[in-house]
């Protein structure tokens, strides 16, 4: 049996996945552009990891590759020469994708271009203008409250320009060519749990499975957000059935309780492991059927594919304040938050790496456990954890029921079944059900 948790020190592993957050923070990512292919590189140091580029005015689908969009300087200056926007202090101040201006103008003419958020006043909101030619600036409610009449100098130093999307893969061969598909959005800029937490995981699991023998092969993603996984898609379509579970990573930094977001099917085993790993957590949890919003699921989840994919998060998007805002910041997101949302991710790995089918090789009555060392020594009082979860596998192991199966029946942690199986195959009691004789 494999054992996925081998070498994990959650401690230490929060701690560097928080510092690879600092990192990353500062780069200004949008859906193309340098600001990507920077933050790739970087994930590039830490993993394996191939990089893609689609011209832009590709078809993919009902889709097109739109132009790449880069950003060097933003700012206004009020009548006074005052800088009071300016993209240097936060790279939210400029509306993602905002095509180049130089000019001067009224505040009246100004004020249709800034997006605020009279409900959270001191905040500064993320907008983005992908698919129209348009600009815009965001600011803080306050601020903008207190901007006086004149004229302002208006500059937005970008580029909308035939180009490509950029994309990432991290392949890790396993034993079998059947995939575990780990993707995760990388478009935002400094929002640290959305999305930069999702992608420091992504990057920490690839890193932590690479030293590991894997069944699975697993294929990391590091896209942007909806055309990255349409694209996506759209070019490996002739791959996509090689895909057997899948999680899409996101908003896995914050405080509130892990949250699983079942796939389409609603029944696979992604779906079954997820819910499991849960429910014997010992923490708040939440567990919600299929939606077709959110984040990339409803891409791979789309009905032309119908993958088995879910989403693992904490808070759900635009479930919290902080959401698409300046206060999605790096003190919102903790290293032990971090570090419990990929121990979750491991833990659900684990699930299916183990899970199989056995066969009882002694199914008429119960095996003589005792002889062979399995039973509670003389004087030991009741059934023990460990023999518990050995009866429970001897008896559902007729090769119609699976292991987690077993676990759920049992109401047992998966982890208490895998160390069962493992136990009664050593001992000649239990056979994959592939592999299994009959009793002598």
């Amino acid at each position: 049996m494999r054992d996925l948790m081998l070498g994990f020190d959650e401690e230490k592993t929060g701690t560097e996945m928080f510092r690879f957050m600092e990192d990353l923070f500062p780069i200004y990512r949008s859906i193309t552009g340098d600001g990507i292919r920077e933050t790739l590189r970087r994930i590039g140091e830490r993993i394996p990891l191939e990089l893609y580029e689609v011209p832009s005015g590709t078809e993919v689908f009902d889709w097109t590759v739109p132009k790449e969009w880069n950003i060097r300087d933003a700012y206004i200056e009020d009548p006074t020469g005052r800088r009071v926007v300016d993209m240097a202090d936060s790279n939210l101040h400029v509306v993602s994708y905002s095509v180049p201006v130089d000019a001067r103008m009224p505040l009246s003419e100004l004020k249709e271009h800034i997006h605020t958020l009279p409900d959270q006043p001191d905040l500064i909101p993320y907008r983005t203008s992908y698919y129209s030619e348009a600009w815009g600036f965001c600011m803080a409610h306050e601020k903008f409250q207190a901007l006086e009449d004149g004229e302002y100098v208006v500059r937005i130093d970008s580029s909308l320009e035939p180009g490509s999307l950029t994309y990432g893969e991290c392949y890790l061969p396993g034993e079998t060519e059947a995939e575990v598909l780990i993707s995760c959005h990388c478009c935002h800029p400094s929002l640290a749990n959305d999305n930069l937490s999702g992608i420091t995981l992504a990057t920490r699991l690839a890193e932590h499975l690479r030293g590991l023998p894997l069944r699975f092969s697993y294929r990391f993603l590091f896209i942007p957000g909806t055309i990255g996984s349409i694209t996506w898609l759209a070019v490996n379509e002739h791959r996509v059935d090689k895909i057997k579970h899948g999680i899409v990573v996101a908003s896995v930094g914050d405080a509130g309780p892990a949250t699983y977001k079942r796939s389409r099917r609603g029944d696979a085993l992604i779906d079954r492991a997820s819910t499991h790993v849960l429910r014997h957590s010992a923490q708040p949890h939440n567990v919600i059927d299929f939606s077709p919003y959110g984040y990339d699921e409803r891409q791979y989840c789309s009905p032309g594919f119908d993958l088995a994919v879910g989403a693992l998060a904490r808070t759900p998007y635009d479930e919290y304040p902080e959401y698409h805002t300046s206060a999605d910041d790096l003190d919102f997101v903790r290293p032990e938050y971090l570090a419990d949302s990929l121990s979750l991710y491991l833990q659900v790995l684990d699930v299916l790496e183990n899970d199989g089918v056995y066969v009882n090789r002694y199914p008429k009555g119960e095996p003589q456990l005792g002889r062979r060392g399995l039973y509670p020594s003389v004087g030991a009082r009741g059934s023990t954890p460990e023999l518990i979860a050995r009866l429970w596998v001897l008896n559902l192991s007729d090769g119609q029921h699976d292991l987690l199966e077993i676990a759920r029946r049992a109401r047992l942690p998966f982890s208490d079944i895998k160390e069962a199986t493992q136990v009664l195959t050593e001992s000649g009691l239990l056979a994959p059900a592939s592999q299994s004789g009959t009793s002598p």
